[in-house]
């Protein structure tokens, strides 16, 4: 079993910056791919950005070049640096993990309870 707790998220003024933590914890599993989602009141969950076991990422479009997704596997912990924010980029954020059991080899996605970013003058 894993479990995963997010914390960082608040509000910032436009152009500003906030980082994003991430913090599995739990016993006897391997993390592979890592990630962050956004939703926002009636529209569906979005990737933002994700890292994999090897380091490579992949970033939503509008977020490239301003958001930087990273991870400290000795700390079992997938950051997110979000610098010159707009208000677009107001909302409730997920970290994802998929991860692998050792005792069984199953691999599952589990799922923080999500963070608030809301970005406002």
């Amino acid at each position: 079993q894993v479990q995963l707790v997010e914390s960082g998220g608040g509000l910032v003024q436009p152009g500003g910056s906030l980082r994003l933590s991430c913090a599995a914890s739990g016993s006897l599993f391997r993390i592979n791919t890592m990630g962050w989602y956004r939703q926002v009141p009636g529209k569906q969950r979005e990737l933002v950005a994700a890292i994999t076991s090897g380091g490579s990422t992949n970033y939503a479009d509008s977020v490239k070049g301003r958001f930087t997704i990273s991870r400290d596997n000795a700390k079992n912990t997938v950051y997110l640096q979000m610098k010159s924010l707009k208000s677009e980029d107001t909302a409730t954020y997920y970290c994802n993990v998929e991860a692998t059991l050792l005792l069984t080899r199953g691999s599952y996605d589990y799922w923080g309870r999500g963070t608030q970013v809301t970005v406002s003058s």
